[in-house]
């Protein structure tokens, strides 16, 4: 992988960085729910297929509207196409994955992906996160796991292989993060990024929707569509398009740990919305993540 572009591997997050993270975090933790609601009516491959469909027009439509010129040659076509792949199998292994094993199981597998970025971000972009920062990094995915609460005992080969693709499907978000904060990508537009990316999953994902067999039975439902422009609109349209956007711009390791907040708020609207059961060890959970956080994004002291 290239040596990182620009001069701002390891900016710190400023409070508007913060903030959005924010927005990014508790949105994406209400999609689990949306992708779980319609799911009855939509299955998983079609699902995430139409989501990338729909949000690339979306892209589109605000790559115009800014003057960004998604089709001009600038050496990010290699990188682009390899992102592009990377992120289409993420969410075959993702979806795959959750229907065998739990949940609950998945998404602590899942976010692992913050580790990756960590190592990767130490190899190839220059940032070393002290033994303080890493402690944080683990008390963020123990807060995660306390969270979603302790994993279910009857545990077979099934669920094993369920939880190694989750793994997997962190394991390519977290290196889809660092090939676009290591490239020529780095210096493209956000939206040029994640546009390679949308584009090159949609064939992919269709292509695993044909080899599942899966169709849709009937016309889905208001409410399922609802949600389906949820997911395409808001989540892979805007929010990924901030989220890259961020990336290029700050400190890749420290980003994606913010990203242990998301299924915090993804237990809470499953709470609110489909009266799944909170556990009192919720809070704690979540003051571990808080302090993990704190402990990655603190200011180093100066001499």
């Amino acid at each position: 992988m290239a040596q990182p572009v620009g001069g701002s591997v390891a900016r710190p997050l400023s409070a508007g960085a913060i903030a959005l993270m924010l927005v990014c975090c508790f949105s994406w933790g209400f999609n689990q729910i949306a992708v779980k609601l319609v799911l009855p009516e939509i299955p998983p491959f079609l699902q995430a297929a139409i989501r990338s469909g729909i949000g690339m027009v979306v892209l589109l439509i605000i790559a115009w509207a800014r003057g960004v010129k998604l089709f001009q040659r600038d050496g990010t076509l290699k990188a682009g196409l390899f992102a592009g792949l990377l992120f289409g199998l993420e969410f075959v292994l993702i979806y795959r994955g959750l229907m065998l094993t739990t949940a609950t199981r998945g998404v602590v597998f899942l976010y692992t992906a913050p580790f990756i970025v960590a190592l990767g971000s130490y190899h190839f972009l220059g940032e070393r996160l002290s033994a303080l920062q890493w402690t944080g990094l683990g008390l963020s995915f123990a807060g995660v796991a306390l969270a979603i609460g302790v994993p279910q005992p009857d545990v077979d080969a099934k669920v094993l292989l369920g939880d190694l693709m989750l793994v997997g499907g962190g394991a390519l978000w977290g290196a889809t993060t660092l090939i676009v904060k290591a490239t020529r990508l780095q210096k493209a537009p956000a939206e040029k990024g994640l546009a390679y990316q949308i584009a090159v999953s949609i064939p992919i994902l269709f292509g695993a929707a044909l080899l599942s067999g899966e169709s849709i039975a009937k016309m889905p439902s208001p409410g399922a569509m609802t949600l389906m422009a949820y997911q395409s609109i808001w989540v892979v349209g805007l929010t990924f398009l901030l989220w890259f956007s961020l990336v290029k711009t700050y400190s890749a390791s420290k980003l994606s740990a913010f990203s242990f907040i998301t299924p915090l708020f993804g237990v809470v609207a499953g709470y609110v919305i489909m009266h799944d059961p909170l556990t009192p060890a919720f809070g704690f959970a979540a003051l571990l993540v808080i302090a993990g956080l704190y402990l990655v994004n603190r200011p180093a002291r100066t001499a």
